[in-house]
């Protein structure tokens, strides 16, 4: 069978990890008094920035849940699997250390803000949650596809349930997986529906991508439910609500913006697809590729990680808009400059948990 590289997702995940760095960097950064929609950069600025973590997750789930598919058919499913778990843990394990306050480490009082739960920890965990599940389906690609679709869309459907949710019967450290009472940024819902839905995407790519039709069909369907999410979701659940005369789909309707921001992605998604051809450059496939190194690269300038000195505390929020637009372009180019030249963080780590295992299995054989 033909194997075909879908370029279009590392292109994706560029376009997001910039987007993000961008994002980060103004929000961080700017001076509160242009912080307003009065200003039209701004409402752009915030919209576009309100789409990134959509993305993110959605193609994590994407590309996760495509080499999972993809390595059953070339008969190293067990394998994909095993480093999958592992690159699970690896995200949640990195995803803590950023967080963790080193200079109180040595008075031995770290106290309990490190364990809110951010990016890499609900992504972490979404892909354990992934593998799991396909377990769970007995490796059925059909059975696990549709489940993936009908897991997304109930999230999505009771995000009202758990908007506000408060656990104070859990340890902090699983609470915060749930609820933002502690201040997590990201919570494992509604965040896992994307993850789901990028999956289930997933399936249809390793179902149906060789076909010669797949690339303008999908690119289509993508533009078309895309824009259907965007504006005509929220009267969709309405009238599903009158049907039904279930309460919960009216409280969605009424604060509707998971499935707008899912039709963005599917725009986004669609544009790339079909723009991929001209996009390919190895300079951008390398940045798709680097995700992570650039994460935790970003996270150390801005927000100071094992130092307590970033950005955010050096410079704080003072930067006028045309500081913010230049510096964000710098931040983009010394963040990557690092990345792609001096930092290999996958590598490092998958070597060392490699040689760890390696150590344990020679341990058990002697």
């Amino acid at each position: 069978m033909k194997q075909t590289r879908l370029y279009f997702i590392d292109i994706v995940r560029a376009i997001a990890i910039l987007m993000m760095l961008q994002g980060h960097f103004v929000d961080t950064l700017l001076d509160p008094q242009f912080r307003s929609d009065e200003y039209i950069a701004f409402r752009i600025w915030s919209y576009f920035r309100g789409i990134t973590a959509p993305t993110f997750f959605t193609i994590s789930g994407l590309i996760f849940t495509y080499l999972m598919l993809k390595a059953k058919q070339k008969g190293e499913l067990n394998f994909r699997i095993k480093k999958g778990i592992i690159r699970g843990f690896m995200l949640i394990g990195i995803g803590y250390l950023l967080r963790i306050p080193l200079f109180q480490l040595f008075y031995g009082d770290l106290g309990t803000a490190w364990l809110a739960v951010d990016v890499l920890q609900c992504i972490g965990l979404s892909l354990i949650l992934i593998v799991l599940l396909y377990v769970f389906t007995l490796k059925k690609t059909l059975i696990f596809s549709i489940l993936l679709f009908i897991l997304g869309t109930v999230i999505f459907i009771t995000e009202p349930w758990y908007r506000n949710l408060e656990i104070n019967n859990l340890p902090i450290a699983i609470a915060n997986y749930m609820t933002k009472t502690n201040k997590s940024v990201f919570t494992i819902l509604p965040w896992f529906g994307y993850v789901a839905y990028g999956g289930f995407l997933a399936t249809i790519f390793y179902r149906y991508l060789e076909r010669q039709t797949f690339k303008k069909t999908v690119i289509t369907s993508l533009f078309i439910i895309g824009f259907f999410l965007i504006n005509h979701s929220t009267s969709f659940l309405y009238y599903l609500y009158r049907v039904t005369d279930l309460e919960i789909i009216k409280l969605s309707a009424g604060f509707n913006y998971l499935f707008k921001r899912l039709g963005d992605v599917f725009m986004l998604f669609a544009l790339f697809y079909l723009l991929e051809d001209y996009l390919k450059h190895s300079l951008i496939l390398k940045i798709g590729q680097k995700t992570l190194s650039i994460y935790v690269i970003h996270f150390i300038i801005i927000y100071g990680s094992f130092t307590g000195f970033g950005l955010n505390r050096l410079i704080g929020k003072t930067l006028q808009p045309w500081e913010a637009v230049v510096g964000a372009l710098l931040f983009w180019l010394v963040v990557c400059l690092i990345a792609l030249n001096y930092v290999k963080t996958n590598q490092f780590i998958y070597g060392k948990i490699n040689r760890l295992f390696g150590k344990i299995k020679e341990s058990k054989e002697d």
